[in-house]
């Protein structure tokens, strides 16, 4: 059978708040703004996989957890500084910093309730 999928190649969030998420993306984790996004998302600068948000095609209310038994990792330069500042801003740390075979890690609740884990190790 030939291989037709070749790996994920964009991940979005649909979230209740874009202002919101916006910020928290930008201000707390420090992600840039691309240039251009489609009319109901923004997407972020981010290589080799681009991440992005966008408004829900559901109602996100009706589900009791977002993206449960998905798994979404962040590649860092610095997992210890940045779990830090995020503490220090009150993102809720559901993981503590830890050492693994990744680096150092640990994961954070993004503003809907998403896990992100955060990695320091390519």
């Amino acid at each position: 059978m030939t291989n037709y999928v070749k790996g994920p190649d964009f991940i979005v969030l649909q979230v209740r708040d874009m202002e919101e998420s916006r910020r928290f993306y930008t201000e707390i984790i420090g992600l840039a703004v691309a240039p251009s996004s489609p009319p109901e998302a923004i997407v972020f600068m981010i290589t080799p996989v681009p991440f992005a948000i966008r408004k829900p095609f559901v109602d996100l209310d009706a589900v009791t957890q977002l993206g449960h038994g998905v798994a979404i990792w962040f590649r860092v330069e610095d997992s210890a500084t940045l779990h830090l500042h995020m503490k220090n801003c009150n993102v809720p740390i559901v993981r503590e910093l830890t050492d693994s075979p990744f680096g150092q890690t640990f994961t954070f609740r993004d503003p809907d309730g998403y896990l992100i884990t955060v990695h320091d190790r390519g």
